[in-house]
């Protein structure tokens, strides 16, 4: 399994607030950057495209309060999990790490290592700005 891991972010939000942003996928449109093409969600899928690359559909498989959301590929062309962990900092602030997990070979994962990293650090650091 290969693991690409966004930076953890502090969020000046407590971790319930943060859980139920990320548990629906109509919030997402805020954290999507310009390149999110084919935008189509629901409270529990989100399909899109981004430049380049094939489209992704996701859907909302497990939410563990306050602390997780599992997203998985719903197409199964290339099975994964998108993870968002959350850690109480303390009533006001939480932390918030992405996780992408895949069975990808060496090769794929150079190629996908960097341009994912990126676009997961940018939803962690898009989480930051939310209105929740």
């Amino acid at each position: 399994m290969s693991d690409i891991k966004s930076q953890t972010v502090e969020i000046n939000k407590s971790e319930e607030e943060i859980f139920n942003f990320i548990s629906d996928f109509t919030n997402f449109s805020t954290l999507f950057p310009p390149q999110v093409k084919d935008l189509k969600i629901t409270r529990d899928n989100c399909s899109f495209s981004i430049d380049g690359m094939p489209n992704v559909s996701l859907k909302i498989t497990e939410r563990t309060p306050y602390s997780c959301v599992i997203m998985s590929a719903e197409d199964g062309k290339l099975p994964f999990e998108l993870k968002c962990c959350l850690e109480k900092v303390d009533e006001e602030k939480c932390q918030a790490q992405f996780l992408f997990n895949a069975e990808l070979n060496m090769m794929m994962k150079m190629m996908v290592e960097k341009p994912l990293t990126n676009f997961l650090n940018l939803l962690a650091e898009k989480l930051k700005e939310i209105k929740a």
